[in-house]
């Protein structure tokens, strides 16, 4: 297959996987291993690379939320004006990330990212989606959430680190445990996702530059970012209104299923 067309197929997997709870990070693995991709090619800097398309899409479709958060910056020590809240929220909940980023980072990257680990967390991160559904009154709205709260959401995105657990998977279901309603959940968590992108982005932006992105890495580059963009905003747009009268169960038994057929695969 060209690596132009692999390049489409990465961006489109990484756009719709971002935000849908089912993890990003084991479906481009899990693509390049069964299809074959070039892994010198499309491997962790392509994926960060389309993790800057699904950063575009959450910036463009929560402009409005993120400009007021901006204009709230100087009252940003009134903890009774709701945006500057929510700035510390969001903050408090991205340190642990940060942390777990800065200590483990190259274990993950150099001994995580396989097909058996990314089969095996998908298939616990479903166990952990319908626990959630079962648990928790769903009634509460994000702007209820205290840094306590806050702080374990972003526990729970440090985990999903851990390629094949989901950020949105992992933190939407730590949000539903605490009683949060699930649109309200995604709304919080997708902010949430904003500077952990920035920070995976800047993380191996000095790689990416160091390895030479220019020519056709920079094209296929391009194509990623794009498409992951373009498929990411629609995800988001549809995955919210899709939370307003469904569970997360459908995406446990999607999950279980992929889980399967990758131990399938790597037996066979």
């Amino acid at each position: 297959m060209p690596s132009l067309a692999q390049a489409v197929i990465l961006g489109l997997i990484q756009g719709l996987t971002e935000f849908l709870p089912v993890s990003s990070s084991a479906h481009l693995i899990l693509a390049r291993a069964f299809f074959g991709f070039d892994g010198d090619k499309f491997g962790l800097p392509f994926d960060v690379a389309c993790h800057v398309g699904t950063l575009i899409a959450v910036v463009i479709y929560f402009w409005r939320d993120l400009a007021e958060m901006i204009a709230a910056l100087p009252r940003l020590f009134d903890w009774t004006d709701a945006r500057a809240r929510e700035i510390w929220l969001l903050a408090i909940g991205t340190l642990p990330a940060i942390a777990a980023g800065l200590l483990f980072k190259h274990v993950i990257e150099e001994r995580l990212r396989t097909p058996a680990v990314a089969a095996a967390m998908l298939a616990i991160g479903s166990a952990v989606f319908i626990a959630a559904e079962r648990s928790g009154t769903k009634d509460r709205s994000d702007r209820s959430l205290t840094a306590m709260e806050a702080f374990w959401i972003g526990c729970a995105q440090a985990v999903a680190l851990v390629p094949g657990v989901s950020r949105s998977g992992i933190t939407i279901s730590t949000a539903l445990l605490f009683g949060l309603r699930r649109p309200d959940a995604a709304r919080f968590i997708f902010l949430l996702a904003i500077p952990a992108i920035l920070g995976a982005a800047g993380s191996e932006a000095p790689k990416a530059l160091k390895a030479g992105v220019g020519g056709e890495t920079a094209t296929l580059f391009l194509v990623g970012i794009v498409a992951s963009a373009i498929v990411g905003y629609l995800a988001i747009k549809y995955f919210i209104r899709y939370l307003g009268n469904h569970s997360l169960d459908a995406f446990a038994w999607y999950r279980l299923a992929l889980a399967a057929a990758t131990v399938v695969w790597l037996i066979v």
